[in-house]
């Protein structure tokens, strides 16, 4: 078989994943907590967090769910919120209670938060006051036995703790009011989980530690299942690769991007607490100023990011107030890197931008660049250790050249086993084994995997998965509309924007009757940025609309 990346990473990675080390996520964190008690978890709004205090407050929140009637091992608790201090807290607590954790987009609307809750039967929700109102509107409709509020101010001491929700929701009004009966307050559910003793639940890696959501075909979202042995997999990769220049205790990384994303949850939150390091948790990375000013207090050794993130850090005024001399790693994901903001990054803080490419339902990591690279090539680099990848023509065929495209597809220990309850999209994605991603990808002369395109309709905006369908369905249900077709279209900013074409049955309808339908309906990155009112859509002799030739227009 065409392998040509075997004997093309440094000297220093290790190849080789023993599985028969592996250990559950909640192994490895007692492990961190009994090694590095006081040395400094978590940092957000200025206050730290100990992996003492970690260990103890994710503790509190593990009894008070076992202490919870209707919910037992392996139940799925959601959680919405954006990052701060209560969310390793409360994903750890759950994770330690021996229960699954979901991650919610914070900015979901009401529909999608229902169909991921339905979905993937979660029977708890820890949510963010903010987005409560979100809640109120569907809960109704789902199996949630228990809602648990936090503010935004809630992990904070007293003092700050009462200014910083006062200011959250009296000062610059964002919560909108809610009514949620029944719901339990943070700070309540932590001191009635220190009531009670911590009973250590039985977890096999077989066990499912997460449930991932990503977009389908179709255009509903589908749960990737994410087992402690997919993720022990994943974070044993990382540390082959990775490891050996993390001094431990010593490092700090970047956390800008949202926890509840594959990426930053496996290569940020659980791969640094692996090593005992600490994560600066940014809460809002779009108020750049804010952003800014909390990273110039730090001596910050790592940094992840997407390429809209890096541009917009880049031509912000205040930038050069940053001090990056202690920079040593940057890690680039989600999307493409444009080569000209690779460049501009290197030339400004002296890192290059090691590039990696992955997939939710890898745990996500798939293939990166070495740590050594001097400059970024636009290739999406080697296979991470233990995976092994295939390219696969339009006639069903391995490819087994360099320079000529395919299908990737992945076999690791880091894949998935299934959707979660969902068969029929599962056989879709599997063949003989071999997970296939829908990326078309080539290797080069020098083993390095390079990403041509996506065989998929899928749109990626600053970094998420948007599927045509999903918007066509939404746009569709507005009375007028008789047709509708999604393209991706070039963006400066976010790499790719939705650009959506309109056949009307009803002229009054208008492109602002239509963007505010999209509002209702769907999360602000998935709303159609331009909207062109046309008189037909391009169709094959069956009737499939052809977005080739939209795309093209």
């Amino acid at each position: 078989m065409f392998r040509p990346w075997l004997d093309k990473y440094p000297e220093e990675v290790n190849t080789e994943i023993d599985e028969s080390k592996f250990i559950d996520l909640v192994e490895m964190v007692e492990q961190t907590f009994q090694q590095y008690p006081q040395h400094t978890a978590f940092i957000n709004m200025d206050e730290t967090l100990s992996y003492q205090e970690l260990e103890l407050q994710s503790r509190q929140i593990a009894v008070y769910l076992q202490q919870s009637p209707e919910l037992v091992k392996g139940d799925r608790v959601a959680i919405m919120m954006p990052n701060l201090l209560q969310y390793p807290i409360i994903l750890l607590g759950i994770l330690r209670a021996g229960m699954t954790v979901v991650n919610v987009n914070p900015l979901y609307t009401a529909s999608e938060l229902k169909h991921q809750l339905n979905d993937s039967g979660s029977k708890a929700i820890f949510i963010v006051s903010n987005f409560a109102q979100t809640l109120e509107n569907i809960v109704k409709d789902t199996q949630v036995k228990r809602v648990v509020l936090t503010k935004v101010g809630d992990a904070l001491p007293l003092v700050k703790r009462k200014i910083v929700n006062f200011m959250v929701a009296y000062v610059k009004r964002m919560v909108p009011k809610f009514k949620l009966p029944g719901a339990k307050s943070y700070r309540l559910a932590l001191k009635q989980g220190a009531k009670a003793r911590y009973i250590r639940p039985v977890i096999t890696l077989d066990d499912i530690a997460f449930i991932q959501y990503t977009g389908g075909t179709t255009g509903v979202s589908k749960g990737a299942v994410m087992t402690h042995r997919n993720m022990a997999a994943s974070l044993a990769q990382a540390d082959a690769v990775f490891g050996f220049k993390i001094e431990q205790q010593s490092e700090m990384i970047v956390t800008a991007l949202p926890l509840y994303h594959a990426f930053a949850l496996t290569v940020n939150c659980l791969f640094f607490i692996k090593k005992g390091a600490s994560n600066l948790l940014i809460t809002n990375p779009r108020d750049l100023n804010t952003f800014i000013k909390t990273m110039s207090k730090y001596k910050f050794t790592y940094f992840t990011a997407l390429n809209t993130l890096f541009n917009a850090l880049l031509h912000h005024p205040k930038i050069g107030g940053v001090d990056f001399s202690s920079l040593k790693i940057t890690i680039a994901g989600g999307m493409a890197t444009q080569t000209k903001v690779a460049s501009q990054w290197k030339q400004f803080t002296g890192c290059t931008v090691i590039e990696g490419y992955g997939l939710t339902e890898c745990a996500p990591m798939v293939s990166t660049n070495s740590y050594n690279v001097t400059e970024h090539d636009g290739s999406i680099g080697l296979p991470m250790p233990g995976t092994d990848l295939r390219l696969i023509d339009d006639n069903n065929e391995i490819v087994n050249d360099f320079n000529l495209p395919g299908e990737i597809e992945i076999k690791g220990p880091q894949v998935m086993p299934c959707y979660w309850q969902n068969e029929e999209e599962t056989a879709l994605v599997f063949d003989d084994g071999w997970f296939k991603s829908g990326d078309i990808g080539l290797f080069d002369e020098k083993g390095l995997l390079y990403l041509v395109d996506r065989k998929k309709d899928m749109i990626l905006v600053s970094g998420f998965n948007v599927y045509p369908n999903e918007i066509e369905d939404v746009v569709t249900q507005l009375d007028g509309v008789l047709e509708a077709a999604v393209v991706g279209i070039e963006d400066g900013f976010t790499g790719e924007a939705v650009k959506l074409f309109v056949v009307l049955s009803d002229f009054k309808v208008t492109v602002s009757d239509i963007k505010t339908h999209c509002s209702k309906y769907l999360t602000p990155y998935k709303r159609p940025k331009k909207v062109e009112i046309v008189t037909e859509l391009p169709k094959n002799n069956v009737g499939k609309v052809l977005r080739r030739l939209l795309k093209d227009r």
